[in-house]
């Protein structure tokens, strides 16, 4: 009997094994060639060359959350932002996806750039209810908030 069991234990484990091993060896997502070219410029802090790429990619897939998102990333870290456009697509971003953890703590960022930290910790509110533990989302908005109030206190 006790053969038996340890039989089918083992048989268990080796399919459950398998079964993650076939998982491990599936195919990786295409990549996403704006992405890609995104990644290079920011990774450089070529904010122009990211917004080269990221204002055609809005303007022919309006509905990616992601493209919006960066688009308006690029613009708050380039050189003399126009906020009213940095607010657009973050907005955006959050109207096609409320959930987008990266657009959120965005915009809160931008919003302590204009000095609303209100706004901003309506974000990381929003970040606190999304993020089932600490996310890294919330944690980098939580400090900006936190290096901001210090710094408004000097």
């Amino acid at each position: 009997m006790k053969a038996l069991l340890y039989s089918t234990i083992l048989a268990g484990v080796l399919a459950s094994s398998s079964v993650f091993a076939a998982a491990d060896s599936a195919p990786a997502e295409p990549k996403d060639p704006v992405l890609e070219k995104v990644s290079a410029a920011t990774a450089r802090k070529d904010w122009a060359a990211a917004q080269a790429v990221l204002a055609p990619a809005v303007a022919a897939n309006p509905q990616n959350a992601s493209y919006h998102n960066l688009y308006a990333y690029s613009i708050r870290k380039g050189a003399n932002p126009d906020m009213s456009l940095v607010f657009k697509h973050y907005n955006e971003a959050l109207r096609i996806d409320p959930k987008h953890k990266g657009a959120h703590e965005y915009i809160g960022e931008a919003y302590l750039m204009i000095g609303n930290v209100a706004k901003a910790k309506e974000h990381l509110a929003q970040l606190d209810k999304l993020c089932f533990f600490s996310c890294s989302e919330f944690n980098d908005l939580k400090k900006a908030i936190a290096e901001h109030e210090k710094t408004a206190k000097r």
